[in-house]
């Protein structure tokens, strides 16, 4: 999705737009002695002056929009404020936002997308519709909406979280989880594009949010959804195994200038071995995924350099790597994923009995794991590989449940966690985070989370989650970010956190696969 880029700006003009000629004052024509007069000349400096401030404004709100993402500044009262989509159950599972002004003593129906508005009357999505209507409690179609998505909730587990043994009650969780994939299966579309969020600069699918949709369907005993989501993805690779950057609902790529990211190549790798260790084996249902496999972990493999590196990427920052600390060398934001994307994927050439390509990408994780401990052990494991390096989240992509756990990784966790953190109890994306200081990402805070739990750090992963719990929207919704004062600050849901709240609630009942290391 549109991670962390609110404070980046390309360099580069998007194309399309020419900035010369209108920028530069006109000259005089060589040889020829300038006759304007004093007072025209200055009319013309302020028409130039003019001419450039418009220009140079066009430009820069150009580049955010072609940047992508939660780039351009929302005016009060923007569109994204909505706490949540209000569904029916029926497919197409389609969506739609409900207003702040509506969400006023407004609450779902349990285990449901069915809203109950303040005045006691009930929204909801008839079945085949894709528009909301507003009928009376009794109306037949509330019921057969709960119904539906109560079913399908049935169809696979809630995760709760477990018993605290401290208390002996459940964790408390459900709730938040119900509420989490219901919103998953909106935001997932009939063919399979699994979306950011709902709102215009959200409403695209990248691959790396997709993966964890994929995720999250399968801890959750939903494999029919993680089955369109993997199907989605086998479909829009590109022949030399890499995916666009995003796509649009309908599965073709956006063509916004911005560059591949090469950690989405990693986690979906993850994702497809997920799905497998906790399905069965791939041609029985999905004979198309292993091509895709193939395709994506010969990719990771021939792009290492001689240190074992993949190229300089941007990653779930999505931002330019030349920006980077490092501009040399790829960050622990690629890094991570394609060591465990390349780990996944020797996994699943074992499970196939492609002995061949499991060594032949055993032998590149190794070469990408031993890169880690030359290039960022030394210094802590810092987002770029150099001395007194910040810290990020990417951290957790080097600990269960995508890598086993160690030490050294441990410690540099809590390095960052001690870093990015926040008065309002979440964390920033990065260590001196260059956009606005005081609002904390969700998904962030959540892979914290995730991490915690998948290594039984369980009183940690409670904290986390019992923060994310306390600050969804009045509806129960996650949000991208939450504001100094704990209220919604991005869009909702948000996908990337659905999934991983999942993901992480899971981790407390039961232990989540970690890729091998053979």
């Amino acid at each position: 999705m549109a991670m962390p880029n609110d404070a980046v700006l390309e360099e580069a003009a998007p194309s399309g737009i020419v900035a010369a000629g209108p920028l530069l004052a006109p000259s005089p024509a060589r040889g020829r002695p300038d006759r304007r007069s004093p007072g025209r000349e200055r009319l013309a400096k302020r028409a130039t002056a003019r001419t450039f401030r418009r220009v140079t404004g066009l430009l820069l709100v150009a580049a955010l929009i072609a940047t992508g993402g939660a780039t351009v500044p929302d005016p009060a009262g923007s569109g994204w404020a909505s706490p949540g989509l209000v569904g029916g159950g029926g497919w197409p599972f389609a969506g739609a936002p409900l207003s702040p002004e509506e969400a006023a003593g407004a609450s779902y129906l349990p285990d449901s997308s069915v809203v109950r508005l303040g005045d006691g009357r009930v929204r909801l999505i008839p079945s085949g519709g894709d528009t909301p209507i507003t009928v009376d409690a009794s109306d037949p179609r509330v019921a057969q909406a709960v119904r539906s998505d109560s079913a399908w909730l049935a169809q696979g587990t809630v995760p709760g979280g477990g018993v605290d043994p401290a208390t002996g009650k459940p964790r408390g969780y459900r709730d938040m989880s119900a509420r989490a994939l219901l919103d998953l299966r909106l935001l997932t579309r009939p063919n399979g594009a699994s979306l950011a969020s709902w709102y215009t600069k959200w409403r695209y699918s990248w691959p790396r949010d997709s993966a964890f949709a994929a995720a999250a369907f399968t801890v959750t005993g939903h494999p029919a959804e993680a089955r369109r989501v993997l199907r989605f993805l086998a479909r829009a690779q590109h022949g030399d195994g890499m995916w666009a950057a995003r796509y649009n609902p309908d599965g073709t790529a956006v063509a916004d200038g911005r560059a591949p990211q090469l950690d989405s190549v990693g986690w979906v790798l993850w994702a497809t071995w997920f799905y497998r260790v906790q399905t069965g084996p791939l041609d029985d249902e999905l004979p198309e995924l292993w091509p895709m496999v193939r395709r994506a972990a010969d990719h990771l493999a021939h792009s290492l350099d001689a240190e074992g590196l993949p190229p300089a990427s941007s990653d779930y920052w999505e931002r330019d790597h030349r920006r980077e600390e490092d501009p040399r060398r790829p960050t622990l934001g690629v890094v991570g994923p394609v060591l465990a994307g390349l780990r996944s994927a020797a996994g699943l050439a074992r499970a196939r009995g492609e002995d061949g390509k499991a060594v032949e990408w055993e032998r590149a994780a190794g070469r990408v794991s031993d890169a880690v401990a030359r290039q960022f052990a030394p210094y802590g494991y810092p987002r770029s590989p150099i001395r007194d390096g910040l810290m990020d989240t990417s951290v957790t992509f080097l600990a269960p449940p995508f890598a086993p756990a160690d030490p050294a990784v441990t410690a540099a966790i809590g390095d960052a966690q001690r870093k990015q953190a926040l008065p309002n109890g979440g964390v920033l994306p990065g260590e001196h985070w260059s956009g606005t200081p005081n609002v904390a990402w969700t998904p962030e805070t959540a892979m914290f989370g995730l991490t915690d739990a998948a290594s039984g750090r369980t009183a940690a992963a409670v904290g986390r989650l019992d923060w994310l719990s306390e600050h969804r929207t009045p509806l129960g919704v996650l949000p991208e970010k939450v504001g100094p004062s704990g209220g919604q600050a991005g869009p909702a849901p948000l996908g990337w956190t659905a999934s991983l709240v999942l993901l992480s609630v899971s981790a407390l009942e039961k232990p989540l696969p970690v890729p091998p290391t053979r």
